[in-house]
């Protein structure tokens, strides 16, 4: 547990780095609630689940989704967005709007990745989703966060990141449908711009054809200039110094 990130005056209890260890260890597959439900036990009435797409193309922005799933919903339905093929993230994608979840959106772009490297954006996606998600005057606050990965937002909020979090806690199943989904329409969009790269059909991942397109072309303005596969082809007369990324986390 991130006790750095906990709130002042929060109802956080010491004993729930031992709860979730033993959620953690446990194997309820069909249970995707079960991180929600102790939550909800231990005081924690708004819980949301935090998760992120797009770490590992070369071109475009990471999107990340916050999801607060309301108690009644079919949380069943929700798993891992890669699980799933695009009209069946679709379709889940229409639930979440129509089951009453509260959703934010959060996005980084390719240039604010080059400055800050994907870790760091990625949070900072994470980041933004959970603001979105407590925008406006009518919403309530967040009380704990679930973080799909190996890290923590930067925010002043209880939290737990959960690693393979898409298969242990609906919340952030439905926020890695939510961030796919809006990623995937980005890029559909940024294809009618730059068609020669065919965004429609890679969504920016290092596949063959995307690779011949960057040697043959030369990057666009939504390539990640700091990543391999593109700095090569980078002009450097024509870019800002950026740091290299080497691994996505």
């Amino acid at each position: 547990m991130n006790s750095s990130a906990r709130a002042p005056g929060s109802r956080f209890r010491c004993d729930m780095q031992s709860v979730f260890e033993s959620l953690a260890t446990a194997r309820i597959p069909d249970d995707t609630y079960a991180f929600e439900r102790v939550l909800h036990d231990q005081g924690f009435a708004t819980i949301a689940g935090v998760d992120e797409a797009g770490r590992g193309p070369l071109a475009g922005p990471v999107v990340a989704g916050c999801v607060v799933l309301p108690p009644d919903c079919c949380y069943q339905r929700f798993v891992d967005s890669k699980k799933l093929n695009s009209s069946q993230r679709e379709e889940l994608f229409s639930y979440v709007h129509e089951c009453g979840a509260r959703i934010g959106v959060g996005v980084v772009s390719a240039r604010e990745i080059d400055a800050i490297n994907i870790l760091q954006g990625s949070l900072l996606a994470m980041k933004r989703a959970v603001l979105d998600c407590m925008d406006g005057e009518t919403r309530l606050p967040i009380d704990f966060l679930l973080v799909d990965g190996k890290f923590t937002i930067p925010m002043q909020l209880p939290q737990q990141a959960l690693v393979k979090g898409e298969s242990k806690s609906s919340s952030i199943a439905a926020a890695s449908i939510i961030a796919k989904v809006t990623r995937d329409r980005i890029m559909a969009g940024y294809h009618e711009t730059y068609p020669v790269y065919n965004f429609l059909k890679n969504k920016g991942y290092p596949t063959r054809d995307h690779r011949r397109a960057i040697a043959e072309h030369g990057p666009c303005p939504i390539h990640r200039r700091s990543f391999k596969g593109v700095r090569e082809f980078s002009n450097p007369d024509q870019q800002r110094p950026t740091p290299c990324q080497r691994d996505l986390w």
